[in-house]
């Protein structure tokens, strides 16, 4: 059992994960849906979006679920991510997280949401749908 049981959501909607370069604008698009993510580094701009929102010739990953950890978390919690990115690990299940102000996102493939919902549960969470 993990120290804390934690609360995840899986929220609606497929997402998809883009990859732009490093030095074009931000497209309006990307900021559209009601969970998004942009990062923008010196190699690269990551951008996590609702997949229905992505033009066909931009380079992304589709197909993920989102599940919202049920925050929120003060900066001085240790171990909230990793208490979920272990039974997924041991599960299989790649994700990709994002974090928040308040919380924590993770996002699997949705080819694998139910067994990360079962590994979440094993090691002690709760999965809402």
């Amino acid at each position: 059992m993990p120290a804390r049981s934690l609360t995840l959501t899986v929220l609606p909607g497929r997402y998809a994960i883009c990859r732009m370069e490093a030095g074009v604008a931000i497209p309006s698009w990307a900021t559209a849906g009601p969970l998004f993510s942009v990062t923008r580094t010196g190699e690269e701009i990551s951008i996590l979006c609702p997949e229905g929102l992505v033009p066909p010739e931009i380079r992304h990953a589709g197909e993920w679920r989102a599940l919202k950890f049920e925050g929120p978390f003060e900066f001085s919690e240790v171990g909230i991510l990793a208490s979920v990115a272990t039974p997924l690990a041991g599960a299989g299940v790649s994700l990709f997280a994002v974090s928040t102000f308040d919380t924590d996102y993770v996002l699997v493939k949705e080819a694998m949401l139910e067994r990360a919902a079962e590994a979440l549960a094993a090691a002690g969470h709760h999965v809402r749908r």
